[in-house]
């Protein structure tokens, strides 16, 4: 029988940590290591980035503000959950669950980094002399207060040079071309802004960032194997969290200031560390989460019949719930500052 998502509550005490934003910066301060955060070498990417060309550019996107009498225009119900209307092309919903699933991946980022983001964006912000200091965070859940914009393969709607800092995470499974809006985002961002760019593998991993065997998962490596096949089939490129530094290499204003770090994440109870232990949980309770995220995706994308879907995942949930083999997930980061221009 397949198991309802898993409900985004405290973690009981005696396992991690209650308070888990004060309990990250303690265990960092008492752990000289915990999770290895380890900086690529500037060479270390070696495929050709796909590259779009500027006249792909379709339209300058407009901006827009969710309020709770406008819901309806903004969001679509599909295979039982809501998603964007935006971008028809993002399958993963924008509903209250998703956003809950999105706060709990966050805070389990928050003890990875020991942070919110990578790079000094103090300083990226103090070096402006301008009074008033613009940040643009791509993907902002599900756009409540904020502006909404389609990121794919349109003209951001800024001027040049508007932005100090631009943070992105998890967006590349809504953006076909994501070289042309690396290049958008490097317009709009001001001389010596940063750009902040993290995004998940969806490859299943296990112990040394080895590729996990079917043999020892196979439903979870099934459900992965599928949804990067749906991913693929709706035009977005898997490759992109693997090759975020080639690709920022490939926006002259960028290139020389990339820097890029990974993260192996642990996904169960099994560390023995205290801060891995944490870490571990969440990044579990997250990826027991996503699984019904996926719905939409392998349901509509894929055209796999319901009854199967929910055998995918019920299968996964089985080797995410007894485990044979470690299981992990690679969290890629890179930041870099804008040299030239406005």
């Amino acid at each position: 029988m397949i198991r309802a998502p898993t409900t985004l509550r405290p973690i009981p005490r005696g396992m991690v940590p209650m308070d888990l934003d004060d309990a990250a910066a303690e265990l960092a301060r008492s752990r000289s290591q915990s999770i290895s955060v380890s900086s690529s070498p500037s060479n270390s990417d070696s495929d050709d980035p796909r590259s779009g060309s500027p006249s792909s550019v379709r339209s300058l996107s407009s901006t827009s503000t969710v309020s709770s009498d406008r819901e309806e225009a903004f969001f679509r119900d599909l295979a039982g959950r809501k998603l964007n209307t935006m971008n028809v092309a993002y399958t993963l919903p924008a509903d209250a669950s998703e956003i809950k699933r999105m706060e709990q991946e966050h805070r389990m980022l928050k003890f990875v980094l020991n942070s919110n983001y990578v790079g000094n964006v103090k300083d990226v912000l103090a070096s402006t002399r301008e009074k008033d200091k613009r940040i643009l965070d791509c993907g902002t859940g599900s756009g409540h207060w904020f502006e909404l914009f389609d990121l794919d393969g349109q003209q951001l709607p800024y001027p040049d040079g508007y932005f100090d800092v631009i943070h992105c995470r998890s967006v590349y499974m809504g953006i076909r071309n994501y070289p042309l809006f690396l290049r958008e985002c490097a317009r709009v961002l001001r001389k010596n802004g940063m750009i902040i760019l993290a995004e998940a593998d969806t490859q299943p991993l296990t112990d040394n960032k080895r590729p996990m065997s079917p043999e020892y998962a196979p439903g979870w490596t099934a459900l992965w194997t599928e949804y990067r096949k749906a991913l693929a089939r709706n035009g977005f490129d898997v490759s992109v969290p693997t090759r975020l530094r080639a690709l920022l290499q490939e926006v002259p204003a960028l290139r020389d200031n990339v820097v890029a770090q990974e993260a192996l994440v642990p996904i169960g109870t099994w560390p023995k560390d205290p801060l891995l232990l944490t870490i571990g949980q969440l990044s579990w309770m997250n990826q027991d989460n996503l699984l019904f995220s996926l719905i939409p995706t392998l349901s509509t994308v894929s055209g796999i019949p319901e009854d199967h879907v929910k055998k995918l995942i019920e299968a996964a949930q089985k080797d995410l719930y007894y485990p044979q083999i470690r299981p992990y997930v690679c969290w890629h980061f890179a930041h870099a500052r804008k040299i030239g221009g406005r």
